[in-house]
């Protein structure tokens, strides 16, 4: 029985990859961020090397003296100002850059939803996913370190510029940081469980939520929206972020066959979900062999030889 079943479903898709749609979405997604942030960086040397220079003089009327020791002429009195155009449009400048610097990492981190790094690649997963918060402090940082060192501001000025910065800057880091990253090893974890379970990689969601499901008869789905069918990565696309930990009692739920293991799979799932790179996914373990629903060796098996014709 066991192997009719397996013979009757085509060969599962291995290794998660995104759909070729949720690829170009994400490329589209990571080019406007690319683009937000890049004008974010240009409004801040905007602000160093043009607007903080701004100054207007006082007491230009006064007359001109010559230093008897540099032989260079001054005006005694001639006082300079930040002028309060200029500090207003610092201010706006401010919270454009925070705008940009937000809106770039939002798209950045729908990006990495559709097509995550690897966990593995410890570098380029780290940055990938923390890009938004780094250029949040590139964007930042030194227009603010430029306010406090101006001494054309007065008090009131420098103060309130530096602390609108301060908090503009945390705001935008703490939202370009992303705290629970996406990985190609979670993705490939889930699928590898679908199907296993289901012998195909077939899940079913609605467009409320976060998660998918393995069958279509459990109250979550049953909600009133319409209920999609696809794979996996069609399931990412669509917005969902994983697989949901309560499989068994859906299984049953649908009259499916559950594993005996199915508490050790939720534990491993869960570790990877939450950083384990070394975590093994187990194989489930059913009570009837003939209820699997596909049969996957293991990869250090060796294949049986063919049998070759007696001569």
């Amino acid at each position: 029985m066991a192997e009719n079943k397996s013979n009757e479903i085509a060969e599962p898709a291995a290794n998660w990859k995104p759909t070729a749609e949720a690829k170009s979405k994400a490329t589209t997604f990571r080019w406007i961020a690319a683009v937000l942030w890049a004008v974010a960086i240009a409004a801040e040397a905007v602000g160093i090397f043009w607007l903080l220079r701004q100054r207007e003089y006082v007491g230009e009327d006064g007359k001109l003296v010559r230093d008897p020791d540099t032989g260079l002429l001054s005006e005694p009195g001639v006082t300079a100002h930040f002028p309060q155009w200029a500090f207003i449009t610092l201010l706006v400048l401010l919270v454009v850059i925070a705008a940009l610097s937000i809106i770039g990492s939002m798209l950045w981190k729908k990006a990495n939803r559709l097509d995550p790094a690897r966990k593995a690649d410890k570098f380029r997963f780290f940055v990938q996913n923390q890009l938004g918060a780094i250029i949040a402090v590139v964007a930042f940082l030194p227009l603010i370190i430029l306010i406090f060192l101006n001494k054309d501001m007065d008090k009131g000025q420098k103060t309130t510029a530096g602390i609108v910065g301060i908090v503009l800057a945390a705001l935008a880091v703490v939202l370009g940081v992303d705290f629970n990253p996406p990985s190609i090893e979670q993705y490939t974890a889930d699928q590898s469980t679908v199907i296993q379970l289901l012998g195909k990689d077939e899940v079913v969601w609605v467009d409320g939520g976060q998660v998918y499901h393995v069958c279509d008869s459990v109250s979550d789905v049953q909600t009133g929206s319409e209920i999609r069918t696809g794979t996996t990565a069609e399931a990412i696309e669509s917005g969902k972020t994983r697989l949901t930990l309560e499989f068994a009692s859906e299984l049953k739920k649908c009259d499916l066959a559950v594993p005996e293991n199915s508490a050790e799979i939720v534990e491993a799932l869960r570790a990877i979900r939450d950083g384990a790179t070394e975590t093994t996914l187990p194989a489930p373990v059913w009570a009837d062999s003939t209820d699997a629903p596909i049969q996957i060796p293991d990869a250090t098996e060796s294949p049986e030889p063919a049998e070759t014709p007696a001569e």
